[in-house]
């Protein structure tokens, strides 16, 4: 039988490591031309997430735990190395002594999920397959900003005259920004917050959200690929932004799971 942690860590590994990729190729894009260095270094990342991918192609559900540990503590070198750089950047703009075309939001946002990776990585080999339910509420916290952050983006790289999805897209911003506040409200309600029913209930109408987002970004991504709307998104990150809406889901259901679970 297949070690859940040795599943799990190639899971998060397949995933993420493609959108720290797509991260620093996207970061790459955003430079002018007299910043070569910080293109070069994207381009580094790129191969080294590259490289991490040919590298678990070698790995299956039925690889040795000891072999699965010691790939997650050097993804984890590599995440923790491009959050560095991210927040390098971020640095070099918010004291402008850089200008690109690299929203200070976009870079905090994308070294944020960098920490999120890396901080997995840390809790597999410490043998914590899914968080415990007194981390739902943060979790959750953590992607409700990730989908309100795209849901800004979305907006601000749509041309202005694309006005009925502009508004669509400042809508689900408008919506997922009341979700975190929400979510903070009642992380601040802690214990009594963490009862099964409050905790159903809030995954549900997180799910409908999350679901509704998901389509939106869905018919966006087919309408760019079919060049049938005017924006600055790149189809890649267009297809990026849908698949981190379909991972939410993913951990939501994987939540709900857990607390059906512990009433049995």
């Amino acid at each position: 039988m297949a070690n859940p942690i040795v599943v799990r860590s190639l899971d998060e590994i397949k995933f993420w490591s493609r959108i720290m990729k797509e991260h620093a190729f996207f970061l790459s894009l955003g430079f002018s031309s007299d910043q070569q260095q910080l293109i070069n270094e994207a381009h580094q990342f790129i191969t080294i997430f590259d490289r991490i991918q040919e590298k678990l192609a070698k790995f299956n559900e039925n690889s040795d735990i000891h072999q699965v540990k010691a790939f997650n503590s050097e993804v984890y070198q590599a995440a923790a190395s491009i959050w560095h750089y991210k927040r390098k950047i971020l640095g070099l703009t918010l004291r402008c002594e850089i200008v690109s075309n690299n929203y200070p939001l976009l870079v905090d946002h994308i070294s944020r999920e960098a920490a999120y990776f890396s901080n997995r990585l840390k809790e597999l080999n410490e043998g914590k397959l899914v968080p415990k339910r007194e981390a739902i509420i943060e979790e959750n916290i953590f992607f409700l900003k990730i989908m309100a952050d795209h849901a800004k983006f979305i907006g601000h790289l749509l041309d202005p005259s694309e006005r009925k999805l502009v508004e669509q897209a400042r809508e689900f911003s408008d919506d997922f920004d009341k979700l975190v506040f929400q979510a903070i409200d009642l992380d601040f309600m802690r214990p009594q917050s963490e009862t099964k029913p409050i905790l159903s209930q809030f995954l549900n109408e997180n799910k409908v959200s999350v679901k509704s987002l998901r389509d939106f970004k869905k018919a966006a991504k087919e309408l760019i690929d079919a060049c049938r709307i005017k924006s600055n998104i790149h189809p890649l990150l267009a297809d990026h932004v849908f698949r981190e809406a379909e991972r939410f889901l993913e951990i939501i259901n994987l939540f709900e799971v857990s607390l059906s679970r512990e009433q049995k």
